[in-house]
């Protein structure tokens, strides 16, 4: 099997390995509930997605 004429160097392996990192999330707004969302997904608090009522939640009942 073939081996590496040289060894790499420390530089290179870092700018190799600089595109690993992680990003941040990118968050929207909620069009309904006005909460934070993932963008292209249905709202977890309110259930609306594109301003349509997608999830029916249930109210809860506190007595």
């Amino acid at each position: 099997m073939a081996q590496p004429k040289r060894r790499w160097s420390k530089r290179r392996t870092g700018l190799r390995r600089s595109t690993w990192k992680l990003e941040k999330k990118i968050l929207g707004t909620c069009s309904h509930c006005h909460e934070p969302v993932l963008p292209h997904t249905v709202c977890s608090n309110c259930g609306y997605y594109d301003g349509k009522e997608v999830i029916v939640k249930k109210a809860s009942n506190e007595d």
